[in-house]
């Protein structure tokens, strides 16, 4: 069996020391790649091998930390053991990143994560020093979840930098992050971030066993993740929590939520997840309580307008005229007249038209994607109502629907109601509002039996926590938000003990002085 085969089959092979066949191992396992680098060192009287990926390693790094400390060697030094040469690298390498190595595998997993590794002849052991570099995205706004009010930075693809945003905002020695290596053609590394002592040890036990049990290929998005370790349920609504914001993140951990973040992608999932997690935006907490808590009722408005609306529309101008006030009524019926079509049809057709203009301004080059998708709307729209096809009533249904769909603050989110807005259609368009309602009582007990990592999906509504509700459909001021979210059974409930809101003083100590003068002036 070669080298190679020994490798791929998961056998440990232990460094020799011996330069020539770390060569040979080197030049069977990476092939003919151009980016490999063995380049030949003198260090003091020991010949030494260094090897590193081109395309991956920062060459300023390399200089600072492994060229130039070297060259600082005297001319007789000498390693003859394992020990010294650990004893060596502490001295020589001292405030750098470096990992003591022992095996070829170890070697070849570190040159892929960005290392620089030295090879010492006669010595079993090997150096990795950290040089990563290669093309990173600076950190920006994120894209899919703007904010007036708040932090504009945003997770990037660099898995480091990623946790370094985290760190900075939560500089607590409880923060632990477990580093795990998933993907056998990709290798790609993922962490489980979570506050010791907070966290519900029984979520983070299952996701640490989930994340475990993943087998497959690849790994190049957090989606891929998502489909291993979201529960065995088919569902349109989302049972992770995926964002862009560390400021998001950050409050999840503290809450007692555990994160997962995977290199090379900008989006963070956070578990276990409920309904109400997608209802509620990083802003709420930014701007006064009752502007928060308004912006949280008229997302949840807005979400039953996306969902019902068409639905609600097709069913009473189908079945239910009696509903329609009788001036209204007179007035959609005479728009109607000519239209081919029945309600039921119209709205499909009107749909299906907006979500392939939703896509086209998604997958046309940014420049031009938001006119063709606008222009592209009212342009079809004006055509069809003056062709006869459709009422203007339904372009005006169809387009309250579609802006209803865009309050939702995570776009994942929205996908959900698009999906089952077409089945609520048909059910109207046969059964009238008794279908329509039929459909939500279906979807109401399906969300019921949802579960995230254990917690019921529509918790704390079902089952209902009494004190988990000063944060669910309004917003109370912070200082009287004073527990961890119950449904999480977090380790540590109580999150701030003592604070209540200021109250101003009955007198002023300016006041105060003036009323001690006026009395010292009497007689």
């Amino acid at each position: 069996m070669g080298s190679g085969e020994r490798y791929r089959s998961g056998s440990e092979l232990p460094l020799t020391g011996n330069l020539d066949e770390c060569r040979e191992e080197m030049t069977e396992l990476f092939g003919e790649t151009k980016d490999l680098r063995m380049e030949d060192l003198q260090i003091g009287q020991k010949q030494a091998m260094l090897l590193y990926l081109l395309t991956i390693t920062d060459a300023q790094l390399l200089t600072e930390r492994v060229l130039q400390p070297i060259g600082r060697l005297p001319v007789e030094q000498s390693v003859a053991s394992v020990d010294e040469f650990e004893q060596l690298c502490a001295k020589m390498l001292g405030g750098s990143a470096h990992v003591i190595l022992h095996t070829n595998q170890d070697a070849v997993q570190k040159i892929l994560e960005g290392f620089s590794v030295i090879v010492m002849e006669g010595v079993s052991a090997a150096v990795a020093i950290f040089t990563e570099g290669g093309g990173k995205r600076g950190i920006q706004e994120p894209t899919t979840q703007t904010i007036v009010k708040g932090p504009k930075d945003g997770f990037v693809e660099d898995l480091r930098t990623n946790l370094s945003l985290l760190r900075k905002r939560i500089r607590n020695h409880k923060l632990r992050i477990e580093t795990f290596t998933i993907g056998t053609d990709t290798g790609t590394n993922v962490c489980l971030i979570y506050m010791k002592g907070i966290a519900n040890e029984g979520i983070v036990e299952e996701a640490r066993k989930r994340l475990q049990d993943i087998r497959t290929n690849a790994v190049f998005e957090t989606g891929n993740i998502e489909e291993f370790i979201a529960d065995k349920t088919i569902t349109p609504f989302p049972t992770v929590y995926s964002t862009e914001r560390p400021d998001a993140v950050s409050a999840h951990l503290v809450s007692g939520k555990a994160a997962i973040v995977v290199d090379g992608t900008p989006f963070v999932i956070t578990l276990p997840t409920v309904f109400n997690d997608f209802m509620i935006a990083p802003e709420d907490y930014y701007q006064s309580f009752m502007m928060g808590s308004f912006l949280r009722l008229i997302r949840y408005l807005s979400f039953m307008f996306a969902l019902m609306l068409p639905s609600l529309y097709v069913s009473v101008i189908t079945y239910h005229h009696e509903l329609i006030p009788t001036p209204l009524l007179i007035s959609v019926i005479s728009q109607r007249e000519g239209v081919p079509f029945p309600a039921v049809v119209e709205a499909f057709l009107m749909e299906v038209t907006f979500e392939i203009l939703r896509e086209a301004g998604v997958r046309m080059p940014r420049a031009v994607g938001g006119t063709i998708s606008i222009v592209g709307g009212l342009v079809i729209g004006q055509a069809a109502v003056e062709a006869g096809i459709i009422s203007n009533t339904m372009v005006i249904v169809v387009a309250l629907t579609a802006i209803s769909s865009f309050v939702a603050p995570y776009y994942i989110f929205s996908i959900s109601s698009r999906l089952l807005r077409f089945g609520l259609i048909v059910l109207g368009g046969v059964f009238g509002l008794y279908g329509v309602f039929l459909g939500l009582m279906v979807m109401v007990g399906h969300l019921c039996g949802l579960r995230s990592f254990g917690v019921p999906y529509l918790a704390p509504i079902a089952p209902f926590i009494m004190k988990d509700q000063k944060d669910i459909f309004i917003r109370l001021p912070v200082w009287a938000s004073k527990l961890r979210p119950q449904m999480l059974k977090p380790d540590s409930a109580v999150k701030q003990q003592e604070s209540e809101s200021p109250s101003p003083p009955p007198v002023y100590p300016s006041e105060r002085r003036g009323k001690r003068k006026s009395k010292g002036d009497q007689p």
